[in-house]
């Protein structure tokens, strides 16, 4: 792992930084107080306190309150916040220096000039560099997804054959079938379903969670037909799955590298695939799990291309409302998925 990576990923700028400004708050200040241990020990009471209300306030006010458009129930706990931290640090240096009239209220008119002002001015600094960072995250995020759909759209494009002659010449095709072959018919109709969900319905952002699993539900039927006897594929999806709405063709991967994974070459192999959908506490949750032949396995699996391209988009789409766990034991091959839903507008 490279340091600059290291460094991010454990957060440790965050404490070579509280460390850079403790050093230079006590370099500037502790030849105001009688000792250079006493010094110490204040330094640390506040470079403490005012290190545990920014991350305070950055990490749960700000999500919980400001984002979600509270502002007065914000500006109210913010400022009480500053006064209660502020009253809190005052009396433990009081102690410290053996003040006992060292308070809040003593001289409160000094107390909002040396502290009250200056704490919130500070707690306020580090609020403006998070709102600023996730800005521009927010920015390069969603420049992220406009590259990606471009792309996508692009590559479609470029594949993209006249749908009205290619469902023209599937409907020839459906009634060339003789009638009695019901299983081809319905093949080819599902077919079609899947085309035309392709074609007209993914292009316009989100789409309905039965849909997305009606389409799933097709191609897994499908590929049942390419399958001997020694096949299991179980679907099975909770009726009180709700209305609402994700990317379109984001669990697909999921369910083709299930069949990926399949054997083809040993007889008496039991190739097994269970697919489960189903909402619960507010999560929408897909799970695959599949048996694995290590000796039919190709590079686009969930070891390469593939399990990139979908983390990569996951992280792009849904930063922070997703979990995806993807492990492998004892001759299966597990995908967990989980997706937080919005209780007003779904996902």
């Amino acid at each position: 792992m490279q340091p600059v990576a290291a460094i991010k990923k454990y957060k440790l700028h965050h404490l070579l930084f509280w460390l850079a400004f403790f050093c230079g708050w006590y370099y500037l200040r502790f030849q105001d107080y009688s000792s250079h241990a006493l010094a110490f020990k204040i330094t640390v009471v506040k470079v403490l306190d005012l290190a545990l209300l920014v991350y305070f306030t950055n990490l749960i006010l700000i999500p919980k309150l400001l984002y979600r458009k509270q502002y007065f129930f914000f500006s109210i706990v913010y400022i009480a916040l500053i006064f209660f931290s502020t009253a809190w640090k005052i009396s433990i240096l009081g102690s410290l220096m053996h003040m006992q009239t060292f308070s809040i209220l003593s001289n409160f008119k000094l107390r909002l000039y040396d502290n009250i002002i200056p704490h919130f001015l500070l707690v306020s600094t580090g609020v403006a560099i998070k709102l600023v960072s996730d800005y521009v995250r927010g920015e390069q995020r969603m420049a992220e997804i406009s590259k990606e759909r471009l792309a996508a759209e692009l590559n479609f494009l470029k594949s993209q054959v006249n749908p009205h002659f290619l469902f023209n010449s599937l409907n020839a095709v459906y009634f060339l079938i003789d009638k009695s072959n019901k299983e081809a018919r319905d093949a080819l109709h599902q077919f079609s379903e899947m085309l035309r969900y392709q074609l007209y319905e993914c292009g316009d952002g989100k789409i309905a969670i039965e849909k997305e699993l009606k389409y799933l539900q097709d191609y897994v039927d499908l590929q049942k037909l390419r399958k001997d006897d020694n096949y299991s594929v179980r679907f099975n999806s909770a009726e009180n799955m709700g209305t609402f709405s994700i990317e379109p063709l984001l669990l697909i991967p999921f369910v083709e590298n299930s069949f990926k994974h399949l054997s083809n070459n040993y007889k008496g192999w039991k190739n097994e695939i269970l697919i489960n959908a189903a909402q619960l506490n507010g999560e929408f949750i897909f799970s695959v799990s599949n048996t694995v032949d290590y000796h039919n396995l190709d590079k686009d699996t969930f070891g390469g291309i593939g399990l990139r391209n979908v983390k990569r988009r996951l992280e792009l789409l849904y930063p922070g409302k997703h979990e995806l766990n993807i492990t492998e034991a004892e001759g299966w091959f597990n995908v967990n998925f989980k997706l937080k839903i919005d209780e007003n507008t779904g996902v």
